[in-house]
């Protein structure tokens, strides 16, 4: 009787763990995504599923802390990027609105790696 009972618990034990697993790891966000803003001339296409297969997380998202200093990647806690990169609450004029930011961390991220577009017309489709 013992040993059903152990069995049983380590089983339901295993079984929720692996469920659990499988919900987090399944909510990655959409695979693509159109990014505008209130300003934008055109908006950008972004290949989110394509960026997750090489890159982690927090190398692009991360957090705001309570000094308003950029922050460590919390899972969970994303936010969209406009509720900092406003043009005001963020004080960094390179960063401060969410098109500076996005240049920023994503034309600088493919100069530097030598891939991915680098032109207007890579991401801002005709």
């Amino acid at each position: 009787m013992k040993k059903t009972i152990i069995f049983t618990a380590a089983f339901a034990l295993v079984l929720g763990f692996g469920i659990a697993t499988k919900t987090v790891a399944s909510d990655k966000g959409p695979a693509e995504m159109t990014l505008t803003t209130a300003a934008a001339k055109k908006p950008a296409t972004f290949p989110h599923a394509k960026h997750q297969e090489t890159l982690k997380c927090d190398e692009c998202h991360h957090t705001m802390t309570a000094d308003g200093k950029q922050g460590p990647y919390e899972a969970g806690k994303e936010a969209k990027c406009e509720s900092c990169h406003d043009g005001k609450t963020v004080t960094n004029p390179k960063v401060a609105n969410f098109m500076k930011a996005a240049h920023e961390n994503c034309k600088g991220c493919h100069q530097a790696n030598k891939k991915g577009p680098t032109k207007c017309d890579g991401c801002h489709k005709k």
